[in-house]
């Protein structure tokens, strides 16, 4: 089984939150692009909540992540996976959120996208951490929940900004 890496994060000095995913899925990889799949609702959901008109043109999009006080990045730097799935993660090896958190002090709330997201940060912030850290329903197509669900769960995130 191959390793596979994570992207850097798409940060800037006024970023405000930080959503956090687990690792990019085949399509992100061969793209090299985060959240790459057609299916994949993340960049429908956050254009949708900013109320601005989708693009897929990811030099846009990362724009718009900068524009809208947005960093992106994974929580696993590294994995061994087959296919696309987090349940199939194996031998994972971290980001270093903290030191992350540490270089953009603006940095107020980590969303995590989806479980497995969640859990490693919970695992691997520090107790003494003060940065506020939701779950989010997964944006992956895997994960069923309607769309609607979706989006008014991540509607939480503009509180932050």
């Amino acid at each position: 089984m191959n390793r596979i890496f994570s992207f850097p994060p798409i940060i800037s000095e006024d970023a405000k939150i930080l959503i956090l995913g687990s690792v990019p899925g085949t399509k992100s990889l061969e793209m090299q692009e985060y959240y790459a799949h057609p299916q994949n609702k993340f960049w429908k959901i956050l254009f949708e909540i900013f109320e601005e008109d989708f693009t897929p043109d990811y030099v846009e999009k990362q724009k718009f992540l900068q524009r809208n006080r947005i960093a992106v990045w994974d929580v696993i730097d590294s994995c061994e996976r087959e296919g696309s799935l987090d349940t199939k993660i194996k031998n994972e090896v971290y980001n270093d959120v903290e030191h992350i958190l540490a270089d953009y002090p603006n940095i107020k709330a980590i969303f995590c996208n989806g479980k497995k997201s969640f859990k490693n940060v919970q695992k691997k912030l520090s107790a003494k951490s003060d940065i506020a850290v939701f779950d989010l329903p997964s944006t992956s197509p895997a994960y069923t929940l309607s769309y609607e669900k979706k989006l008014e769960g991540w509607k939480k995130i503009k509180k932050f900004l």
